[in-house]
């Protein structure tokens, strides 16, 4: 007689069941109670950075208050998934006993937006944030929060420009940007108040100093501006001013011509530290093709279509670049504003030349990165010949200087605007041979006006290279250190399509043949 076989599959297949039931639910339900969740991101974009968490514990006796300029529950949309990060920044930043954030949209709580920005400088938006401690605000605007990379990556810049802003606001003071005083300067109020406007719509805060009577820069001087002067420095403030550039500091010189007797030699040695040299003349323009128009709308020598070098973008041997955005702001206004017929134009107006010291006489040459931003317009006339059509004059100085003015300096290639940047201490400095761009009486004209045109904000190229170069002497939104967080992807190249035919092979069709055999066997044997 036979004997039967016993089949323990079932038994066992049921056991097996019952094990995973006994491991994996009281795990399922632990977790649930601790409700845990793992960033399983390269870049950990859902998880606060670790400067970050230790910024939060240094302030965390702090009250911290943050706005975000919309509501929460717009996060639950499938549609915004990319905006996921922010999310999660925000409301981890919540969980801190100390920071409250309090979600609204400025149409909806006017009367909130409004203490937030109460001189209308900033601007509440739609998706902003602002961030209040010690009395002290600080905006991150909506469109900075996610950024597109030079190679196309999608970034997310949210916790860095936060962290910046609670770290700024924690000390009780915004970065300052100082307008020196005492030497004839124009000043903020008569001169310079829409520009001060748009350094405090940036987060800065804007204050003049008596360097003299001070006798030594404030600690939160992050920028410092010289502005139109008509006497020189004290051999003090030189000395003040170059302590401060050997310690990292920032500085931006607006030097327009002036009918001075003798030199600014303290001024020029300041200079002279960054390669650069003070021109002691006035230019004009002869070419009607290069004279804008003076505010009275009449064509004028004293105002000059320029041009903005190419920095390190162009591919030049440079590390800085202060002017490819520009060019491209501008040529993207021209185009886009052409319906109204505005024209938004490269200029200055009564300006001074600059000149660079050659490297073989400059030691600090190999250190000491210098480009020009702003040059007259090189010409080319119908045989192809190039050409300079500006007229140097002296004015100021004295007769060495008056010699080189009158003498060497016309119909050549001239610079009104350098930056120049020291790798070893980190000192920067911007010089300009003209406070026009930035004054209010005296705005360089860069628009050119239709018959239809009425009204058009006097706004120029130089002004926003002016603008722009406070971003780079100081930029307070990326001084924290966390950094943009990039979006990772593996991706895998193929020579042709047969080396591409073999990975798929091996990936999906290998894995399908020894499953179906697997299953094959199974079947021949399930009864056995």
């Amino acid at each position: 007689m036979k004997k039967k076989k016993f089949n323990l599959s079932g038994a066992l297949a049921l056991l097996l069941a019952l094990l995973v039931l006994l491991i994996f639910v009281p795990i399922n339900i632990i977790a649930g109670m601790f409700d845990k969740g793992y960033d399983m991101t390269p870049k950990k974009k859902y998880t606060l950075d670790q400067k970050t968490v230790d910024l939060l514990d240094r302030t965390s006796g702090q009250q911290i208050d943050i706005y975000y300029l919309s509501l929460l529950q717009y996060f639950k949309d499938s549609r915004v998934s990319d905006l996921l990060p922010l999310y999660h920044t925000l409301t981890q930043l919540e969980e801190r006993d100390n920071i409250r954030l309090t979600c609204f949209r400025p149409n909806e709580n006017p009367a909130l937006a409004q203490e937030l920005d109460p001189d209308g400088l900033l601007g509440t938006y739609e998706g902003d944030i602002f961030v209040k401690c010690n009395g002290i605000i600080k905006k991150v605007s909506r469109d900075k929060i996610f950024q597109t990379g030079a190679d196309g990556s999608k970034q997310y810049a949210g916790e860095e420009l936060i962290a910046a802003a609670i770290d700024t606001c924690s000390k009780g003071y915004l970065p300052t940007v100082y307008f020196l005083t005492g030497h004839g300067e124009k000043t903020i109020d008569t001169n310079f108040s829409n520009f001060s406007a748009a350094i405090r719509s940036n987060n800065y805060s804007v204050k003049e100093l008596d360097l003299g009577a001070e006798g030594a820069i404030p600690a939160d001087a992050k920028i410092i501006y010289l502005t139109g002067p008509t006497k020189d420095l004290t051999d003090k403030e030189k000395q003040l001013l170059l302590d401060y550039a050997d310690n990292g500091g920032a500085m931006s010189f607006l030097l327009d011509p002036c009918d001075t007797k003798g030199r600014f030699y303290n001024i020029e040695k300041i200079m002279e530290e960054f390669g650069l040299i003070l021109d002691y003349n006035i230019v004009t323009e002869t070419l009607d093709y290069n004279k804008l128009n003076d505010p009275d709308r009449k064509q004028s020598e004293n105002y000059l279509r320029v041009e903005y070098p190419a920095g390190a973008q162009s591919g030049a041997e440079l590390t800085q670049d202060l002017t490819t955005d520009l060019n491209m702001i501008l040529n993207g206004v021209s185009a886009e504003d052409s319906k109204q017929k505005t024209k938004i134009i490269a200029g200055i107006s009564y300006p001074r030349s600059l000149t660079e010291i050659p490297d073989d006489s400059f030691p600090a040459a190999a250190y000491v990165e210098r480009s020009s931003i702003i040059r007259n317009t090189e010409n080319v006339d119908a045989n192809g010949n190039h050409f300079w059509s500006t007229v140097s004059k002296s004015m100021g100085g004295d007769e060495t200087t008056a010699k080189e003015a009158d003498e060497k300096l016309s119909n050549i290639s001239l610079d009104f605007g350098y930056y120049s940047y020291n790798k070893k201490s980190g000192a920067k400095l911007i010089v300009i041979g003209s406070t026009a761009p930035i004054d209010d009486v005296i705005c360089t004209p860069t628009v050119e006006l239709s018959q239809a045109s009425e009204e058009v904000s006097s706004t120029s190229g130089t002004r926003m290279l002016t603008v722009f170069s406070n971003t780079w002497l100081y930029d307070s939104e990326v001084q924290f250190g966390v950094g943009n967080k990039i979006n990772s992807y593996d991706h895998m190249v193929f020579q042709d399509s047969g080396d591409a035919n073999g990975i798929i092979a091996i990936l999906y069709i290998f894995p399908a043949i020894i499953a179906a055999i697997g299953a094959f066997v199974w079947l021949r044997r399930r009864n056995s």
